[in-house]
């Protein structure tokens, strides 16, 4: 099969030919439809993530048809569409059978400690508790955006942050994971303030959802931000899959290059009354701090976005005033029905998200781009 192989870190890969996965015991193969280039991949690639070995083969937010079925697998079939979490647990651990499969000690994670999804196939194992049915009429694109980025801010807004409607909820970051929690955050009923470097990524958390923005620089802390009530969007805008992403190709990069700086963001916040939730959907040891004085007292900052250099906390600011500081990792496979539901009904429309299709050759670039930062909206690849 084609596949785009890491041979060293930080440095353009190439797609090449390798070996198909073989399909194992309670595992399956799936033929790749449609996978996700996210910026934990491009974590990966530089060399982030301690799991991966080189050579290696990218790629964990994914969609496809099952192509092979091994021993003990029942239930599904050759041809089944279906998606996964990237998180594929083990299903017979303590935290498995609590239905924690999310924080699984046992788990295994494609494109991190097995080859993943930049591929023509990919491997699932532990498929009985790791596969989630298609609906006949969700495209592959759409799906496969359910097994990182949308699922882990479903659960981050709804499950672990406890959003409400009414509260107000600041997201810091609007690449994929902080615009999906934009629309979700907003379909519970809250009041959404989107805080990003680009101003096309903020155009779409509008078209999302967000009732504020705060455009903050870069590179000038202290900046004051383009921020106010969001404009209503353009008729038929939400009806239109990708219908703001033209604007993408001469804007900034989104937040990704550094810290977004605090004050003007922070200020803004506080102007409004306070954050009931804050949300790192970036990953960024400046954004947590400013989360945390954005927030008012007791309130919750959920963290998604990975902090490889760490972070020190403001722990006399946390007891204080009471703040909570959440982790949140994923989603497991038996959560997706009620996140799927909102899906159908329409409540939720992860469709309007991806803002652009790609082939496997043109993927080492892409992913080596997003070292200048994470384009607006979702990149589907498609093998």
């Amino acid at each position: 099969m084609r596949a785009v192989v890491v041979s060293q870190y930080g440095v353009v890969p190439e797609v090449r030919e390798v070996p198909e996965p073989a399909v194992a015991d309670g595992s399956v193969v799936l033929r790749v439809e449609a996978t996700g280039l996210c910026r934990s991949d491009w974590h990966g690639w530089m060399g982030h993530d301690s799991d991966i070995v080189l050579p290696h083969v990218p790629g964990h937010e994914l969609a496809g048809t099952i192509a092979a079925v091994g021993d003990g697998v029942s239930g599904w079939a050759v041809g089944d569409r279906v998606t996964t979490p990237f998180i594929c647990a083990c299903g017979s651990c303590e935290q498995c059978l609590a239905g924690d499969q999310q924080v699984c000690p046992n788990q295994l994670q494609p494109g991190f400690n097995y080859w993943g999804s930049f591929a023509e196939y990919v491997a699932v194992p532990y498929a009985e508790v790791n596969l989630v049915r298609l609906p006949d009429d969700m495209d592959f694109a759409t799906a496969a955006g359910l097994g990182c980025r949308f699922a882990t801010s479903f659960r981050a807004v709804h499950q672990v942050g406890r959003v409400t409607a009414g509260e107000r909820v600041a997201i810091f970051g609007c690449g994929g994971v902080g615009l999906s929690a934009v629309m979700i955050a907003a379909a519970l009923g809250a009041e959404v303030i989107a805080i990003d470097t680009n101003p096309a990524a903020l155009q779409l958390a509008r078209t999302h959802g967000a009732t504020h923005t705060i455009q903050t620089s870069p590179t000038t802390p202290g900046a004051a931000p383009a921020a106010g009530p969001a404009p209503a969007p353009a008729p038929g805008a939400a009806d239109a899959p990708g219908s703001a992403a033209p604007a993408a190709s001469s804007a900034a990069p989104a937040a990704g290059a550094g810290d977004l700086p605090s004050a003007s963001a922070v200020a803004r916040i506080l102007d409004l009354g306070g954050a009931h939730v804050t949300i790192d959907a970036l990953g960024s040891s400046g954004i947590v701090q400013q989360a945390l004085q954005s927030l008012r007292p007791r309130g919750r900052h959920v963290q998604i976005g990975l902090l490889p250099g760490g972070v020190q906390l403001d722990v006399g600011r946390l007891i204080g005033q009471e703040l909570s500081w959440l982790g949140s990792h994923g989603m497991p496979a038996h959560a997706y029905p009620e996140m799927l539901a909102l899906v159908a009904n329409g409540n939720l429309n992860p469709t309007q998200l991806v803002t652009r299709t790609i082939i496997l050759d043109e993927t080492p670039a892409a992913l080596a781009d997003l070292s200048n930062g994470t384009p607006p909206g979702v990149t589907v690849i498609t093998p």
